[in-house]
């Protein structure tokens, strides 16, 4: 493990999982700021609409072409399409920087969803490289990147934007144009030819097909649908956060991005050390169990800001979700792993971010619609789906832990 932490190959791939979270970050503060800009005199609701419109157009694609990208990845290996990845999400920052328009803006995240594969890749590299009883404590280290990268994506995006509100999406594209040319000198392959895909034609491309060949398994077809349950409520809030920091906090771009930054550093906390410690402990299931109530309880909280819009409360409540948030995802994330064959490592992570893409694709259209009734309806919708997500998993545990424990996997 140390010596894995300190190989030039996996800083890589940690940076790349940094990079690509930030890249989503980063627009979180501007993009309300900066649709106004194009649409002078648009209501709120207009902007809301536009706002959510710009977050899930990035996961339409993202859908389409992620689970081609797992697939290929299989075939070919990791570092060509991590590469390939990175050159993509640099190009749609370099658009949305330029913009001039709002079709430019689409253009720009159209690009960056056609090759957002990068995560899928990045966790089927760590599978790859790490024994089955390790890759959870790993999940939760690359989480613990990502939260960085959430944490500093909005903070990068707040102060930059002092200068200029297209500013901080220069910096994605190099910073993001730097790592690739890193990655081409120091990234080995990591799966092995034995373990490759020996089969692919042109229908492994097709999203559809490789979600159903995916979801034939019913183990992984139980933990993407409860990874679908976590996530939509999960994008809802990526989608309208901005926007209600906007109108109900009267928040600026730099405290948008604060706020963002505090996030991260829970979800550090949580992800590259707490829970390394609890899964060996309490076993994964526990863990999504308890991090479903935190994010479910954060909702409601967040819900209540309309009524008291305390600076200091919407803090509270954000800890809570990203307390709750850094127990669920390096947990079900080791558990998908662990449900998935070496020769399905990339098949399986490119579904598992097809569903996540198609939850950001749709969370952010359902909350702004919501949002045109009441800032805080889709916080309470989002509480609602946490509450049906723990039902489920409740149902669900004694049959996960068999067939689990089936491939003498030990939870």
């Amino acid at each position: 493990m140390k010596s894995l932490l300190a190989n030039k190959s996996f800083l890589f791939i940690m940076f790349t999982a940094f990079l690509s979270v930030m890249g989503i970050g980063i627009i979180i503060p501007e993009i309300p700021f900066i649709v106004q800009k194009y649409l002078p005199g648009a209501s709120n609701t207009d902007v809301a609409f536009h706002v959510g419109l710009l977050t899930s157009i990035y996961s339409v694609f993202q859908f389409f072409a992620a689970p081609g990208l797992g697939a290929l990845s299989d075939k070919f290996g990791r570092r060509p399409i991590l590469l390939l990845c990175l050159l993509g999400s640099a190009f749609g920052y370099l658009m949305f920087g330029i913009g001039g328009s709002m079709l430019v803006l689409y253009l720009g995240r159209i690009i960056d969803g056609l090759t957002g594969g990068d995560i899928g890749a990045v966790f089927s590299y760590i599978a790859d490289v790490t024994k089955p009883e390790e890759r959870g404590k790993m999940f939760g280290i690359v989480g613990a990147v990502v939260g960085i990268g959430f944490m500093l994506g909005p903070a990068i995006g707040g102060f930059i934007s002092l200068i200029n509100l297209a500013a901080p999406f220069y910096v994605a594209a190099g910073l993001t144009v730097i790592n690739a040319l890193f990655g081409y000198f120091v990234l080995p392959e990591s799966l092995a030819h034995e373990h490759r895909s020996s089969d692919f034609s042109l229908h492994h491309l097709n999203p559809f097909a490789q979600l159903t060949s995916v979801l034939s398994d019913v183990t992984l077809r139980t933990l993407l649908f409860i990874g679908f349950f976590y996530f939509l409520p999960f994008s809802q809030l990526q989608g309208i956060g901005g926007v209600f920091s906007k109108d109900v906090l009267h928040w600026s771009p730099t405290n948008i991005g604060i706020f963002f930054f505090v996030v991260g550093l829970v979800d550090i906390i949580t992800q590259g050390f707490l829970s390394g410690k609890l899964i060996p402990k309490f076993g994964e299931l526990k863990l999504v169990l308890a991090g479903l109530a935190f994010t479910g309880i954060a909702y409601v909280w967040n819900s209540l800001l309309v009524f008291f819009p305390v600076t200091i409360l919407a803090f509270i409540g954000v800890i809570i979700f990203a307390f709750g948030s850094g127990l669920i995802e390096p947990a079900l994330g080791g558990l998908i792993s662990r449900a998935a064959g070496p020769k399905q490592q990339g098949r399986v992570q490119g579904a598992n971010q097809s569903l996540q893409s198609l939850t950001r694709m749709t969370g952010p259209l359902i909350a702004a619609y919501l949002y045109s009734f009441a800032p805080n309806l889709p916080y309470l919708t989002c509480a609602v789906l946490s509450l049906i997500a723990i039902i489920y998993v409740v149902s669900k545990r004694k049959f996960i832990l068999a067939h689990i424990a089936a491939q003498n996997v030990n939870l």
